[in-house]
């Protein structure tokens, strides 16, 4: 499987690049969740990171690459299908 350098912007892995395995469309994974274990032996800690785009190029305004950003809430959005309904206000 190939690999591609990634950087790490946020959080206590920032200014870091780690080589993330890539899918089968040649990107890395939407998020790179990190766990973290606890020093007492409890649940570890995950620092969640979202893939997001690394910039764009000046002239034709290509995307350049890849980053991931720190998400300090440690959570996922939910996802929403299109087939599903918004609950009602209670």
């Amino acid at each position: 499987m190939r690999s591609q350098p990634t950087p790490f912007e946020g959080g206590p892995m920032d200014g870091r690049t780690l080589p993330i395995l890539l899918g089968p469309t040649g990107h890395p994974a939407k998020w790179f969740e990190i766990p973290v274990p606890a020093p007492d032996g409890g649940a570890p800690t995950v620092l969640l990171y979202e893939r997001v785009p690394a910039g764009y190029s000046k002239r034709l305004g290509l995307q350049k690459g890849w980053k991931y950003t720190f998400v300090p809430s440690g959570t996922r959005p939910k996802p929403r299908w299109p087939w599903t309904k918004t609950p009602p206000p209670a």
